[in-house]
């Protein structure tokens, strides 16, 4: 069953990580993916070593140019416990972006992640970090894993999905919405 949040937003990440490490564990899934650019939701995560939890951050400069925005106190913390760290270029962003700043117009990847934001912004992030995490080889092809986004801070959006590496990005399959919320 779907757990609506009545809004959006940080407020509901421990209820989303709680609800999709559950569903994981119901489902037998071994493969979890969570967005965090600083940590927070991330660290929501630790003391599961029974998952594999991939944290997918903002790319370095997302903010500001060279500039990670996850501390190195807090990275030590997720990888000592046993998360790992995906820190790229985001998939539905990258050269689409650079276009978009520089020319004023809309791209694929902008379109595809604006068509996914129909769902809410953690729907459309909850797909991408998965992909990611496929592309980086940090979680298996071919297998159901759940999936976190969010909707500027925290997390509030879980997917069952089976992610596709960014070449066949069509062949993702979004298998079940664990939550979300209902007001974005």
């Amino acid at each position: 069953m779907t757990t609506y949040w009545q809004e959006k937003g940080k407020i509901n990440t421990e209820g989303t990580v709680k609800l999709a490490l559950e569903r994981a564990r119901q489902l037998g899934l071994k493969d979890v993916v969570v967005a965090s650019a600083t940590g927070y939701s991330a660290l929501q995560c630790l003391g599961n070593n029974d998952l594999n939890i991939v944290c997918v951050t903002h790319q370095a400069g997302f903010k500001n140019p060279g500039e990670i925005e996850m501390d190195e106190e807090t990275r030590r913390r997720l990888l000592d416990g046993g998360i790992k760290i995906l820190t790229t270029t985001h998939l539905l962003a990258g050269l689409d972006r650079a276009l978009r700043f520089a020319f004023q117009g809309i791209y694929p990847a902008e379109i595809i992640a604006n068509t996914l934001r129909l769902f809410g912004q953690g729907t459309k992030v909850a797909v991408e970090v998965a992909g990611m995490a496929l592309d980086a080889g940090l979680i298996p092809a071919g297998v159901d894993v759940v999936a976190m986004g969010g909707s500027n801070e925290g997390v509030d959006t879980a997917l069952v999905l089976r992610p596709a590496h960014s070449q066949d990005f069509f062949a993702t399959k979004i298998k079940e919405i664990i939550c979300k919320p209902r007001e974005f």
